[in-house]
């Protein structure tokens, strides 16, 4: 199988998987990742970003398989149209 077709062939649980893997550098296990373990799924992380779920979000490779750079203003407009965060005060809490 080639690398491509391991990506569209990917399911999406697969790639929470991987992506939380990547981000803590343990398997759901617990066990630590190897260097090139991480290396090897961030590099299906990225591709299945690109190619499967075409993502325009701050720190993903879009489509075009470019990292996705987003200037202050575009995030600040990205925000102004989502709901706000809640909010909490200590004694609420």
């Amino acid at each position: 199988m080639n690398f491509n077709a391991l990506v569209q062939a990917m399911t999406p649980d697969t790639y929470e998987k991987l992506s939380e893997a990547v981000a803590t550098g343990r398997w759901a296990d617990g066990n630590p990742m190897s260097e090139t373990q991480r290396a090897h799924s961030l590099q299906l992380v990225m591709a299945y970003q690109a190619q499967v779920l075409k993502s325009d979000e701050l720190f993903t490779i879009g489509a075009d398989g470019q990292m996705v750079h987003k200037s202050k203003a575009e995030l600040k407009k990205q925000f102004e149209t989502q709901p706000s965060i809640a909010r909490f005060s200590h004694d609420d809490l």
